[in-house]
């Protein structure tokens, strides 16, 4: 794998052959969580596809010449073609698998996945999810001596690794930047001993048999299971949305905030992250409108005062967007005023959309009891329905989910463990 400069594109990408291109930015966790993928499948793939990277914010004209609006982006390439399938955000290893096996013969596929060898690993306890619930039981079951594996489908933080800013963690007198926080979290808990497998793909997971497969040639099994999964941002499911996610729509200021300098952002919702990232957002864009379905915002009054004061920001409460559609660099959003029903459009640089999250449980919903909103019901020790698996953190059913409320649910699932295996 080998990383490349703009004056090098037209030798190693278009006269290339087969090429994977990997655009990445720094302090861009979910580029974090894509490399270790991309590196690895560039030793299985390596003798057939070329894998090079650009580091997009020092080749921002050449990306945007190529279509690329958010980090991590994909883009493949067959002798000079760009292909149309990209890749983009939280992108997964399977993904990047079907596009690089539908660029070679069937039968050499065949070839490369026959070096896959599967394996399998123990462990006393098994923890799905490094946000700070997962990292917080991780720490206090290595510090009992209790073998213990942290498995994550990104790098370890959680949404917390994509916050700008903590202000309210226990112990720092100053605002945190949520980065750092959730790396020092992790380096505390990988120090003690806690095994990390992350950035991974997680293909199947057996709560009853206590096993879960990762990049679907590893079974790692384990006598507990801490559920930590968190939660992922609510999509607004109207026209244009998936089309336009990655290109034009973000989920992640700390990720994409730093590509709208001069320029003008939409930014979606009004509790606590809308309005808080919205504050950051205006470091680098030029004018901010925020649109809220209510006629109020729900966020801390000490952000709401924040953000009023800001000259750059403003607000149309009681409107709900309807459908987002390109039109050449910009994006349209067309919104709806709640109370006259009027229909307007609004033209921007970029959309951001932040309106709540839900529980990552998509894999093994159907085999635990959960509460009426899909969260995981746990009892006072953080055990769930089924016997030897507890759960923690943001993903369970509780009233407030917080950093400081996710550190307890850890802290007190490990300490229960760490009994019982005692």
């Amino acid at each position: 794998m080998k990383e490349i400069s703009k004056e090098e594109f037209e030798k190693e990408v278009i006269e290339g052959g087969k090429v994977v291109l990997d655009f990445y930015s720094t302090e861009c966790p979910p580029c974090e969580a894509v490399a270790p993928k991309f590196e690895g499948l560039s030793e299985l793939y390596g003798n057939d596809i070329k894998f090079v990277k650009m580091f997009r914010q020092q080749n921002k004209e050449l990306a945007e010449k190529l279509g690329v609006k958010s980090s991590p982006t994909l883009l493949f390439f067959d002798n000079g073609v760009q292909l149309p399938k990209t890749l983009n955000g939280g992108i997964k290893r399977s993904d990047i698998i079907d596009q690089l096996d539908s660029m070679l013969p069937a039968e050499r596929v065949k070839e490369i996945k026959s070096q896959l060898k599967p394996i399998v690993s123990e462990f006393d306890v098994l923890i799905l999810g490094a946000g700070p619930g997962g990292l917080t039981a991780g720490l206090y079951l290595c510090q009992s001596k209790i073998n213990t594996v942290l498995i994550d489908i990104a790098l370890p933080g959680g949404n917390v690794a994509t916050t700008h800013e903590v202000s309210n963690y226990p112990g720092f007198i100053d605002p945190q930047p949520g980065y750092m926080l959730s790396h020092n979290m992790s380096e505390q808990t990988k120090l003690c001993g806690t095994v990390y497998k992350v950035a991974v793909d997680v293909t199947k997971i057996d709560l009853e048999k206590k096993e879960v497969v990762i990049d679907e040639f590893e079974t790692i099994k384990a006598k507990r299971i801490i559920i930590a999964t968190g939660t992922s941002p609510n999509l607004m499911g109207i026209a244009g949305e998936r089309e336009l996610k990655g290109k034009g729509i973000s989920y992640c200021a700390t990720c994409d905030a730093k590509y709208y300098g001069g320029k003008e952002v939409v930014v979606i919702g009004g509790g606590n992250s809308a309005v808080e990232e919205a504050d950051f957002i205006s470091k680098f864009a030029s004018k901010i409108t925020i649109v809220h379905q209510f006629d109020a915002f729900t966020a801390n009054k000490q952000a709401q005062e924040k953000l009023f004061a800001n000259p750059i920001i403003s607000t149309l409460f009681e409107h709900e967007p309807r459908s987002f559609v390109r039109d050449g660099n910009k994006i349209i959003t067309e919104i709806e005023n709640l109370k006259t029903k009027e229909i307007t459009k609004l033209t921007s640089d970029g959309v951001f959309v932040f309106i709540g999250m839900k529980p990552n449980i998509e894999m093994f919903k159907d085999k635990l009891v959960l509460d009426s909103w899909g969260y995981v019901k746990t009892d006072e020790d953080m055990r769930t329905s089924i016997q030897g698996v507890y759960a923690v953190g943001d993903v369970i059913s509780k009233k407030y989910r917080q950093i400081t409320t996710a550190v307890a649910d850890g802290t007190i699932a490990a300490i229960a463990i760490a009994k019982e295996l005692d």
